[in-house]
């Protein structure tokens, strides 16, 4: 069985604030509004979600080494932190 992380810290571009957020783990997020400058993140080219490109943890499926947003599911312990 395989543990991943479930929170992330997004770190935004436009201002450099921090923020810890919960990621999911049945949808793909592809927007993020940044709580303090209100900048709409996307994720950067060839980046599955704004996770993989502005976190610090990737998403969870990425984590898993599959595809984000795929159909596998694999037996997995999840764990926040």
């Amino acid at each position: 069985m395989t543990e991943i992380k479930l929170t992330s810290v997004i770190t935004c571009p436009q201002c450099g604030a921090t923020q810890q957020e919960t990621m999911p783990t049945d949808a793909c997020q592809w927007f993020y509004e940044c709580p303090h400058c209100h900048a709409l993140l996307k994720p950067k080219s060839g980046d599955c979600c704004v996770f993989c490109s502005w976190g610090d943890t990737p998403c969870p499926p990425i984590q898993l080494e599959h595809d984000c947003c795929g159909n596998s599911k694999p037996q997995t312990k999840l764990t926040p932190e």
